[in-house]
């Protein structure tokens, strides 16, 4: 069992638990998630975050910016400055799957998510 979480962010992995191994969450909510959804959020979080640092140096420090990106399921926005970001993510429900879910991480907290999210996955 993996468990991390700090100030507004909370992660989990039980690989004991079939179906639903993964716990993310945020200050006030979490969500079990099965290894392919947490693997697209992975994906999508990770490239949103190459993204912004890409074009991060070309930022004044008081300009702000939003990039939004969608991948497989997954919805995702990045949204802050050169320093400090948020991430509000969204799972879309398909025919195969009826559930979904909407959740964000403010920062700091969000850069904490991805860190731990990276370290348990890559």
């Amino acid at each position: 069992m993996i468990q991390q979480e700090g100030p507004g962010w909370r992660l989990a992995h039980d690989a004991s638990r079939h179906g639903f191994p993964f716990l993310i969450g945020g200050e006030f909510w979490a969500v079990e998630l099965t290894a392919i959804e947490v693997e697209g959020l992975h994906a999508l979080l990770v490239e949103l975050d190459h993204q912004h640092t890409q074009i991060r140096d070309q930022l004044m420090e008081e300009e702000s910016i939003t990039l939004e990106l969608e991948q497989q399921e997954w919805w995702g926005c990045l949204d802050g400055t050169r320093e400090r970001w948020g991430l509000q993510v969204v799972l879309q429900g398909n025919e195969m799957q009826r559930r979904g879910l909407e959740g964000a991480w403010p920062a700091p907290a969000a850069q904490a998510f991805l860190a731990a999210l990276k370290t348990v996955l890559d």
